[in-house]
This record gives structure tokens, sequence and C-alpha cells, in this order.
């Protein structure tokens, strides 16, 4: 059996409309397990009123989005873990291909193509590979329209995508769950990451499909996106980045990433995003990692 996590926060509809799709398409065993991550009104109520047969979970505080997806993984009877965005939507069966790579034993992980909803002919997710150690640029090739058929061909991945991942539980008990320090953002890289570290493969399949519609919790070009992308970074490279590169990525985010942000944010007025990345570097670079 599959147990499908997804965490709500003040995305009610979206949620349901997920569970919706799951119900309409999925085929085969599963169960839904939804994390309420303290949302401001009564959705965990309300979900739990349209759909008496999901597990709901709810939380007092706002855990993020690796606290919540691992509040779900504490009530997952599944074999396999399935974390998946509630601003996602399936349009036919999904899981039967990802549990058939996971099967054999020779991948721990699984990700399927993500297609963005609203503009389907763009796939957001075709396999990821890791950043570069250093900078942490971003190295996957960029999707191109015209070919779109080399972006569906399955195949080991670096990185898994954070909303929509398939694990097995053995690994998962042997690696342990996903960090909470980060909060959002970086958390597919950080747990991708530690997974590889431990001997595992990672596989993209193609034949399994999600709609995304992409940024509907955390709109983009605001303050707390910025924020919260701004320290994970430097989180990400503290935790990460090996002997002399550790200090040296914490540099170059300092003395060149953050000043060209803040140029930029300066340029265009906006300088509630000027604050948001100075507080959010900052923080990244003094908060403990424990």
């Amino acid at each position: 059996m599959v147990s499908i996590i997804t965490v709500n926060y003040n995305g009610f509809k979206d949620t349901c409309d997920l569970i919706v799709s799951l119900k309409q398409f999925e085929t085969y065993p599963h169960e839904i397990i939804v994390v309420d991550n303290a949302s401001q009104g009564n959705d965990a109520k309300r979900i739990e009123q349209e759909f008496p047969d999901v597990i709901v979970l709810s939380s007092h505080d706002n855990l993020g989005f690796a606290g919540g997806n691992n509040l779900g993984y504490k009530y997952a009877k599944g074999d396999y873990i399935f974390f998946l965005n509630n601003d996602m939507v399936i349009k036919a069966p999904m899981l039967e291909p990802m549990v058939n790579r996971l099967k054999n034993g020779d991948y721990a992980g699984v990700s399927p193509c993500i297609v963005y909803l609203y503009k389907p002919e763009r796939i957001q997710y075709y396999g990821y590979k890791d950043m570069t150690s250093i900078t942490l640029k971003h190295t996957t090739e960029s999707f191109n329209p015209l070919h779109r058929e080399y972006f569906l061909d399955p195949q080991e991945t670096e990185v898994l995508h954070g909303g929509a991942m398939m694990v097995r539980r053995d690994v998962i008990a042997r690696v342990g769950v996903m960090t909470e320090i980060y909060f959002l953002f970086y958390e597919e890289f950080d747990w991708s990451r530690r997974l590889r570290e431990a001997g595992c493969k990672l596989f993209y399949e193609p034949t399994s499909v999600v709609y995304h519609k992409e940024s509907m919790t955390i709109k983009p070009q605001t303050p707390i996106r910025e924020y919260y992308l701004a320290r994970s970074r430097m989180i990400y490279a503290r935790r990460n980045c090996k002997g002399l590169r550790k200090p040296l990525s914490c540099l170059y985010q300092c003395i060149l990433v953050l000043p060209k942000k803040i140029l930029h944010y300066m340029y265009r007025q906006r300088f509630d995003l000027v604050s948001a990345v100075w507080k959010g570097t900052f923080q990244g670079l003094v908060c403990s990692l424990k």
C-alpha cells in the first residue's frame, strides 16, 4: 500500500481538488493523510466532513514543509510513502509505475513527471541534477518545449522533487526523515543528498504524471518567500558543503548573491524584499543547525 501524505495550510479548496482527483482516477491501494499545518480557519474539520475516509491530522503550530510531512509519516501505514503537495491534481492513475520502480530494491525514491496544470505543454520536473558545490547554482538542463519527448525518458536522477516524491518506508527508517531546520525550501535537495550519500539511488518516472498549480500557498515575489529562500540557501551551504567549500559558499552568498539581490530590489523599489533577503541570509548564517 501507498500512504499519500499532503500538507494543508489555508488551502482547503486545493486540498479538496487533490483528494477528489485521487478518488476519481487512482486505482492502486492507498490511504490519504492530510496534515493541517495550523490553518487560520477550520480547514481540518471541513476536510474531515467532506472526506470521512481520509485521515486528517491537526497541528497546533505551523511545522513547515518537512515538519508537516514528518507528522503525517508517523501515522502512515504504507510500505511506500508518497509526499504530495496539496496544489497538485492527477488525471490518470500514477502510483503503480512508481511502486514498480521501487519494488525491485534498486531504487530508494522516485518522483513522477510534473506538468504545469495551466500550461500543460510545459514540464516542470523531468529529473533534477544537484547544485554546484560553492555557488549552489542549479545545473539541470532547461526544458525545451520543441523537444518535449527528450524530457520524457525514464532515468536515474540526483534530486527528487519535494512536491511529489515517493520513498520506501525501509529507506526512511534507515536514513531518517527530512530535517525540519529549513521550514520552507531546499528540503528535497538536502534529503536527496542524504539518501545518495547513504548509497541510495533515485529515479524519475515519466509514465506517472501529476499536475501542479504552482505556488498556491507561498506566492512568488513576497517577503516570506524571499526570506525563506535566502535563509534556506545559506543553511544548505552550511549543512552540505564540505571542507573549504563551506566557508567559500557562505562568503559567496554574502558578498555576491546578497548585494545583487538587494540592488535589484532597490531598483524596483521593493524595500520589503530588500529587508527579507537581508534578514533571511543573516538568519541562515547564524541559526543553529541542530
